[in-house]
């Protein structure tokens, strides 16, 4: 039997690669539809995701943690009853998605939402009969398959999106690209392991435990979708769909190092902690901090690259629509770093079953987006909503922080020196770019 620390190695080399390639192809896909599509068209299907993942978001009891943490979840009757929630989970979001279309439709006063959001939600209910073996992987840290899995289906819908709009370059390209990922994701996933065959069942305990441990996880992930996503619902209210979908290109690339980090933490870190969560406190809060510098180190690296040169892609990359994303992206991936530096040892508070300091880190970014973005927009016009996004990590980050040194796990002096690294390579790369007559990120909004 492969030893832990084996197995975690693989499970990161796995996550590292299957990221790196799944990045590739979204930005592929990305540069071929927006020149194919109008920005509108990417700021209104923007819209749309977000509003799923709110209806998920608000429903979640976080199942996959359950099995993945649980004692019991490869027992046929506890991970059949999480499927069974799962299934009505899914039928109950996409009812509720159709009472919401109307409402939605006349907020941002567009007909097309009214018939839209019907049919993109229904992915919703196809989700719903994904097989539990998706979280079972991920429980056993087998990434390697598991990345397969998420790749195919990408590539699949990615190939449907570019042909689509080639003959027809309509919203009904994103659309369609969306519904066929659901599908094959729906029937691969029933294959991933042969001996997980789902059914309807229901045992009592196993879904007392499942909502005993998921109750904090509602509330945290709920308020997760409201202060994430806040900015896609905002946008077009205070701008137009166009910019949302301008600032969706930078924030897709800013975005990186939280998505991977995010990705190694759902899939590897969360799993690996789970198993040493008996540990002392002081031998557990070590064995993470020795392997979090490293992690540390390397998300240092491609945030400099961001938040130094970001301009440079987007020009390089995009048309001149989207010129305005080029001062966004450096500012935001500087923003990211707070949720990096989260991200890379939080997991250990699930892990020992504390989810109610995500629940209350996600209340204070919420509430300081709420409040944030009106005044961001009314004091600074389109860069003061951009800067209180780039700022909106900080207030999770000393709430789960506060929660980390209760539960004796604080990495707080590594935080500070990690901070300090990032800050000196930044300062190095702009400086250089600076005497070499290329200007400084970002200062193009105030010197076009």
């Amino acid at each position: 039997m492969p030893s832990l620390k084996g197995v975690a190695i693989k499970g990161t080399i796995w996550t590292f690669l299957g990221y790196g390639a799944s990045q590739s192809l979204r930005l592929a896909n990305n540069l071929i539809l927006t020149r194919l599509l109008a920005p509108d068209l990417f700021g209104l299907m923007r819209l749309i995701m977000a509003l799923i993942m709110g209806l998920n978001l608000f429903s979640d009891i976080g199942i996959a943690p359950s099995i993945i943490q649980n004692p019991r979840g490869e027992e046929p009757k506890f991970f059949n009853t999480a499927w069974t929630i799962q299934v009505i989970r899914g039928i109950g979001l996409w009812l509720l998605s159709l009472l919401l279309a109307w409402p939605i439709a006349k907020a941002y006063e567009n007909e097309q939402l009214l018939w839209l959001i019907p049919i993109v939600t229904f992915n919703t209910l196809l989700t719903g009969f994904n097989s539990t073996a998706l979280a079972t992987l991920s429980r056993r840290i087998d990434i390697g398959k598991f990345t397969i899995f998420q790749l195919g289906a990408q590539v699949i819908s990615l190939i449907a999106m570019i042909v689509w709009a080639l003959f027809s370059p309509t919203i009904w390209a994103l659309v369609f690209g969306s519904f066929l990922s659901s599908v094959v994701k729906l029937v691969w996933s029933h294959r991933l392991s042969p001996e997980i065959k789902n059914r309807f069942q229901w045992d009592p305990a196993a879904a007392r435990e499942l909502f005993s441990f998921g109750r904090w996880i509602f509330f945290s992930t709920a308020l997760s979708f409201l202060s994430s996503q806040f900015d896609s619902f905002m946008f077009p209210k205070l701008t137009s769909f166009e910019m949302l979908g301008i600032y969706t290109v930078a924030f897709t690339f800013a975005d990186i190092p939280r998505m991977v980090i995010g990705t190694l933490s759902n899939k590897v870190l969360f799993p690996i902690i789970s198993r040493r969560a008996d540990l002392p406190r002081p031998v557990l809060r070590n064995k993470i901090l020795a392997k979090r510098w490293i992690l540390l180190v390397g998300l240092i690296a491609i945030l400099t690259i961001l938040a130094s040169f970001g301009d440079f892609i987007v020009l390089r990359l995009y048309d001149d629509r989207y010129a305005q994303a080029s001062w966004m992206l450096p500012l935001l991936a500087l923003g990211v770093w707070p949720a990096v530096l989260l991200r890379t040892n939080s997991p250990a508070l699930m892990a020992i079953g504390k989810s109610n300091y995500a629940a209350f880190g996600n209340l204070f970014r919420f509430l300081f987006m709420a409040v944030g973005l009106p005044l961001g927009f009314y004091w600074g016009g389109l860069f003061g909503v951009v800067l209180v996004v780039t700022l909106n990590d900080l207030p999770p980050y000393l709430v789960l922080n506060y929660g980390l040194e209760r539960e004796g796990l604080s990495g707080i002096k590594q935080d500070f020196q990690a901070t300090l690294l990032l800050i000196a390579s930044i300062g190095f790369m702009v400086m250089g770019r600076y005497f070499l007559g290329w200007g400084i990120p970002t200062f193009s909004y105030f010197f076009p």
